[in-house]
């Protein structure tokens, strides 16, 4: 049985390669939700249109969440790109599903901030797809303590190196992760799937940083 940073290890070479098979991994030139500009964009929002991959990928949220995490009592999606993963990733730990509405959302129904039941003190792990600077995590994070939960950490799959992990532990939340993006060109070309060419670009990018 492999130890944990092993497993983990092993978890991340396979989940870049599912998002690379998927599409989920793009070259060009985008513009992130942060404003920042990137010569790569990570798109997991294809990844529930692919069920077995989808499966797969929430089982290694919900591994590193066993591993990672004790005394978890809720999983919180962050709108809108982490909710389809925390559905899932809570149904296979049999854990209660909250999630955060956008603040320009309040305006119909219930005007709820947060949805599902949450007491107070209940600690709740976030769940995002990627993290860039952060910014959508620590306002999930503001909103469940608005409603009394406790933030027992936030955990994405890819961390983009971009200054979460320091704003979010600026902001009283650690912030956990299965892929490191510097990680991921050395992953793609161990594995064939770019060329060096595309691997020094992407490096250089992640250096620069």
């Amino acid at each position: 049985m492999l130890n944990w940073p092993s497993r983990k290890s092993q978890l991340a070479e396979e989940a870049v390669k599912i998002l690379f098979k998927r599409g989920a991994i793009l070259f060009g030139e985008f513009t992130l939700t942060s404003g920042l500009k990137s010569p790569y964009y990570i798109d997991l929002r294809v990844i529930p249109s692919y069920p077995e991959d989808f499966d797969r990928i929430c089982t290694m949220y919900a591994e590193i969440i066993e591993n990672e995490f004790e005394n978890v009592d809720k999983i919180a999606g962050v709108p809108t790109a982490g909710i389809p993963f925390a559905a899932l990733v809570a149904y296979k730990l049999k854990k209660p599903l909250i999630y955060v509405r956008k603040e320009v959302e309040r305006a119909h129904g219930r005007g709820k901030l947060v949805e599902g039941v949450l007491h107070r003190g209940e600690r709740v792990v976030l769940i995002d797809d990627v993290a860039t600077t952060g910014g959508s995590l620590i306002l999930t994070a503001k909103s469940v303590h608005s409603f009394g939960g406790e933030v027992a950490g936030a955990v994405v799959l890819v961390d983009r190196e971009q200054g979460a992990t320091e704003n979010l532990k600026k902001a009283g939340v650690e912030l956990h992760y299965l892929i490191r993006i510097s990680d991921a060109p050395k992953i793609l070309l161990r594995n064939g799937m770019i060329n060096e060419e595309t691997y020094e670009k992407m490096m250089k990018i992640v250096k620069r940083r």
